[in-house]
């Protein structure tokens, strides 16, 4: 079950708030009420590896107990544990998400099939609530949190339908003691509903429709030189109705799932911060998915040193493994790990130089970020490396193609208004208007524009639902992850 969809917003979600407010007097109540929504949430999709989500709550809830008895007492129990959390967590991870991409490469490479490969379906979010599982226990070895007596507030806390299939990564401590102690305020729904009504739009409104464009373009480049040649503008065009897409389909579901969060009295951190108006490649992945760039930094990055070691190698190495961990973590494609890479060599290039101190040029320093991460995204969205190099040469018209043909008008005439507001939104502009409308100090003028803001929400909500109930396309980039 995704947000964006009529089962998700006219069935379950009214039916999980009422209920949830009907226990309003009985805070545990509601909390295990949340993770029996939150089992039925995942089970609507994944009806076989609900038991796998259910036996990482169980496991690491065990591990959890454990290292709290043993970090205090015996150190070396207590690391054993950490090993044993990382096998399991990450061996559950690597056998349903990378097992079949290691051994169809190794029967490529070696021309024969040395071994049977097996079909596995990988399940829905695993990524997310695996790291978010080992961070708990990991968490509890540091001290930075103790572990939680009741099992169900443990599965509460990995299985949380708002973040569960595609995050915002949590970190227990942020809401330990929140799961027990928030507070559900009239003010803090009304925002958390205002925030999802925003992720909704973004969503079915501008990603969905971007999608349209740039799943249609990558395709035709797919397809053999002599059925259709893409032509240059086309190609641009689909690199950058991507670059759009992934930006408002992943942060629309991260404002859903923050808005879901405080309309049940949970706090979530922030996962994106406007990244699009970055001056530089290093700066743009600390706005982008802060999440998962935050648990990387936390538990790869910082362990393995940082960039606080006096030799530079080691910094490099750091940075390589970070890297490779981010483009492997997103998927079992070589394509991934090139991404990886790619993003790696452009933040140890602008380290060297120390691109973020240079003063000024700071429209060129913008225009050169855009670039490098447009490339970068075709990158992540091509599905093999002979695609990759397909687009990147239709790109530069190294293939023989036309500059520009009449589909390229089409679709330029036809979404001409969703890429004017997606490159709007990018930008943090209603933002900078709700603050500006906020400081007014006429008190009329503030209250009629608040209400026009209301209204045009509402409207957009409508349309969207309109939109789902037609039945348009509705694809999600971040849904296996």
């Amino acid at each position: 079950m995704v947000f964006s969809s009529i089962s998700f917003l006219l069935y379950f979600l009214p039916i999980v708030l009422l209920v949830y407010y009907i226990f309003s007097f009985c805070r545990p109540i509601q909390n295990i009420w949340l993770f029996l929504a939150s089992i039925v949430f995942y089970a609507w999709g994944e009806p076989v590896y609900v038991v796998l989500l259910l036996a990482s709550i169980v496991i690491n809830y065990i591990l959890g107990l454990l290292e709290q008895k043993w970090r205090d007492k015996n150190i070396k129990l207590a690391k054993m544990g950490i090993v044993i959390a990382c096998v399991i967590n990450l061996g559950i991870l690597f056998v349903f998400k990378y097992l079949t991409f290691i051994l169809t490469t190794v029967n490529d490479l070696a021309g024969a099939e040395l071994v049977k490969v097996p079909e596995i379906t990988l399940p829905i979010g695993i990524s997310f609530f695996t790291f978010q599982a080992l961070s708990y226990v990991i968490d509890i070895y540091r001290k930075d949190t103790d572990a939680q007596k009741n099992p169900l507030y443990v599965g509460l806390y990995v299985a949380f339908f708002p973040q569960l299939i595609a995050g915002p990564i949590v970190r227990y401590k942020t809401i330990a003691e929140q799961i027990n102690k928030r507070r559900s305020t009239a003010e803090l729904f009304t925002t958390g509903t205002a925030r999802f009504a925003v992720g909704i739009s973004k969503k079915v409104l501008l990603a969905n429709n971007l999608a349209i464009i740039a799943d249609t373009i990558f395709r035709l480049t797919q397809t053999t030189k002599e059925y259709y040649s893409v032509p240059v503008t086309m190609a641009w065009l689909g690199a950058i109705c991507y670059m759009l897409q992934i930006y408002m389909d992943f942060s629309a579901y991260s404002d859903m799932a923050i808005g879901l969060g405080q309309m049940f009295g949970f706090q979530f951190e922030e996962n994106f911060n406007y990244p699009y108006i970055t001056k530089s490649i290093g700066e743009f992945w600390r706005r982008w998915h802060i999440s998962l760039g935050t648990w990387f930094k936390e538990y790869v990055y910082f362990p393995l040193g940082g960039s606080r070691t006096k030799n530079k190698d080691k910094m490099i190495r750091n940075l390589l493994v970070v890297w490779i961990l981010t483009g492997v973590w997103h998927g079992a494609y070589w394509t991934f790990i090139f991404w990886g890479i790619y993003n790696l060599i452009f933040i140890i290039i602008e380290r060297v130089v120390g691109f973020e101190k240079i003063e000024g040029h700071d429209f060129f320093k913008h225009v050169y970020s855009l670039i490098v991460i447009m490339f970068g995204w075709v990158m992540f969205r091509a599905d093999t490396l002979y695609e990759l190099n397909e687009y990147f040469a239709n790109m530069f018209g190294l293939t023989n193609n036309a500059f520009y043909n009449a589909r390229v008008g089409m679709f330029i005439k036809e979404y001409a208004l969703v890429l004017f507001f997606a490159i709007l939104f990018s930008m943090p502009v209603a933002k900078v208007c709700r603050e500006k409308v906020d400081k007014m100090e006429n008190a009329v003028l503030r209250t009629v524009l608040k209400s026009l803001y209301v209204i045009g929400l509402l409207s957009a909500v409508a349309l969207s639902v309109t939109c789902m109930v037609k039945g348009g396309y509705n694809p999600f980039i971040y849904f296996n992850f």
